[in-house]
């Protein structure tokens, strides 16, 4: 038995058995938010696209076991996958670059880590040992990289991101975890990345490396020595750079990689492919080169930067002071935009302001207004405003999640005469058309515990909803507690209201429509977040057609001069009401 076998069984570890595949690490550095989850799920595309089955996995320093009770101001949108894990809104971005269906295993946290290496402890599975970070946090966070590893299909190729940046303390158990993982894995098996920032002083005309410098000392340190540097960077990257980096961070001058700013994110798999990031990779890894078409790519990103004709849409939300809060709604608009040849542009209303100014005011010349999910009942009252507004005036209206309930709300009230009518998560109600689902009533835990996942669906012939797909079955992502009063679904049917989309199991209501509307459309799952580039969701495709439509119909459809200029949607602060661009 080995000396290193035998120290591991003194602690109580057992040596994790690392499966046959290429391994990535990708690391971030200088500041945080240099965009470590876009340049993740570039790579993965452009690996893919070569015929390579990849994986990618996010790693979360934060001691949280996931960020499902997380406030979204503080850390955006909570991204659900099929099987219902509550995940880091990066695996959005690699679902949307890479068309690849994420699960539990595509993400995990330290407070995953620790959860499960107290569990360890506790069953006694150390067998007394002391319990430490190193090896059983290591040791555990290597096993997480293995279990996807091993996962059917198996990959070629698996892609580890941690968040955060080198030299945060919570990052280090990850960092000693990669450096541990490549002395298991053999050298030529493991690649790292380090995705760092070159700023540019306009008073001196310059690009500093310096920081770039200090932060691969850093990684240094901790044993870690990055084979590629991808750069972020407002300006181009001359040779004197590239060649100060390579000998400085011990890397080669083709393996510094520049990542300038552009237009839309959907453009940086193209840039990142033509400075060779994945050509590199692969020589570095020993794997063969293939042909890549990256062509219908192309295309969406040609109709994002040259679009036809524009439309303006309203998000009425309680999240909008946050960019990151409504990341796949917005995303999933440039999709459906790109797919028309149009810019849509978005109004990101604060409900709030709905209640104070009036709905006439806010919502002069849009062509569509959404109210997307959330929770509690501030500004519930402006997004009730807001739905009535968009039904009175015939405007195409699409509500997701609590856009839903605030339109069956909207519609008892104002329709139907139910003057006391709402939701029970909000007050205590004699006409509760929103209610507490019955499976929800004796839960107290708050993480994990609401109606996660992919939940089937089954629409009505004739219906928008069954246009929209085309088909009569249909699995959707949940997140939520409350749920339609089947109590009140004849009162509701009697006054126009379209029940027409069902559970079939459950009898929940998935999705309600309004007759005699141009589009009035809600739904009780997370349509957005499967919603792809070059196959964007048939429920966004359809509202923008109808926005479009109900533009043109008024006056209001702009044709575009088709200057290549394109804002991206994520850089919108969404902190009023002003006219914010969305990539599309």
């Amino acid at each position: 038995m080995s000396a290193q076998r035998k120290a591991e069984k003194r602690a109580g570890s057992e040596l994790v058995k690392i499966p046959r595949a290429k391994y990535i690490f990708i690391t971030g550095g200088v500041v945080s938010s240099l965009g470590k989850g876009i340049t993740s799920a570039s790579l993965a595309l452009l690996l893919k696209s070569r015929g390579y089955k990849v994986a990618t996995l996010k790693a979360d320093p934060y001691l949280n076991v996931d960020p499902g009770t997380m406030n979204p101001f503080q850390h955006g949108e909570v991204y659900v996958t099929d099987d219902g894990a509550e995940t880091d809104l990066d695996l959005g971005h690699y679902e949307r670059f890479t068309d690849i269906s994420m699960s539990k295993l595509n993400n995990v946290t330290s407070g995953q880590i620790y959860e499960q290496v107290i569990e360890n402890e506790r069953e006694g599975r150390y067998l007394g040992g002391t319990v430490q970070v190193i090896p059983h946090v290591t040791d555990e966070i290597i096993r997480n990289i293995c279990n996807l590893a091993k996962h059917p299909p198996r990959p070629d190729i698996v892609i580890t991101e941690v968040g955060g940046t080198v030299g945060d303390i919570e990052s280090l158990p990850f960092f000693e975890a990669f450096r541990q993982f490549s002395l298991r894995a053999g050298r030529r098996n493991v690649l790292f990345i380090h995705v760092t920032l070159l700023p540019y002083i306009s008073a001196a005309d310059e690009v500093k490396t310096k920081p770039t410098q200090h932060s691969v000392n850093k990684l240094r340190e901790i044993g870690l020595q990055p084979d590629i540097i991808v750069c972020r960077t407002e300006v181009p990257v001359d040779e004197d750079v590239r060649n100060k980096i390579a000998l400085f961070c011990n890397v080669g001058p083709k393996d510094v990689i520049e990542a300038r700013t552009v237009k839309t994110i959907y453009q940086i798999p193209l840039t990142l492919e033509k400075d060779g990031l994945a050509n590199s990779v692969l020589k570095k890894l020993r794997l063969k080169d293939k042909p890549v078409d990256l062509s219908d790519w192309g295309d969406r990103v040609d109709a994002i930067h040259r679009p036809e004709q524009e439309v303006r849409l309203a998000v009425c939300g309680k999240y909008v002071g946050l960019k990151d809060a409504y990341k796949s709604i917005s995303e999933a608009f440039i999709h459906a935009g790109a797919a028309h040849r149009t810019r849509v542009n978005v109004d990101w209303v604060e409900a709030e302001d709905v209640q104070k100014l009036g709905p006439d005011k806010i919502f002069e010349g849009v062509h569509g207004i959404l109210v997307p999910g959330g929770f509690g009942n501030r500004g519930i009252e402006g997004k009730i405003a807001a739905v009535r507004y968009a039904r009175e005036q015939g405007i195409p209206y699409f509500g997701i999640c609590l856009g839903l309930q605030i339109a069956v709300i909207e519609f008892a009230r104002n329709a139907a005469g139910m003057r006391t009518a709402n939701s029970t998560e909000f007050r205590t109600t004699k006409t509760p058309v929103i209610d507490l689902m019955p499976g929800q009533r004796n839960i107290h835990r708050k993480g994990g515990t609401m109606r996660l996942g992919s939940w089937a669906c089954h629409l009505q012939r004739g219906t928008k909803a069954f246009e929209a797909y085309g088909t009569e079955l249909i699995h959707e992502r949940h997140r939520h507690r409350y749920e339609f009063n089947n109590r009140y679904k004849e009162r509701l049917e009697e006054k126009g209201m379209v029940f027409a989309g069902m559970n079939p199991d459950t009898e929940l209501v998935e999705m309600i429509e309004l007759k005699n509307h141009p589009w009035f459309v809600g739904c009780q799952f997370h349509p957005e977040l499967k919603s792809r580039l070059t196959n964007p969701h048939p429920l966004f495709y359809r509202f923008v057609e109808a926005a479009v439509r109900h533009a043109a119909e008024n006056g209001g459809l702009g044709d575009m001069v088709n200057d290549g200029d394109v804002s991206d949607a994520s850089s919108s602060d969404g902190r009023d009401k002003t006219k914010k661009t969305a990539e599309a």
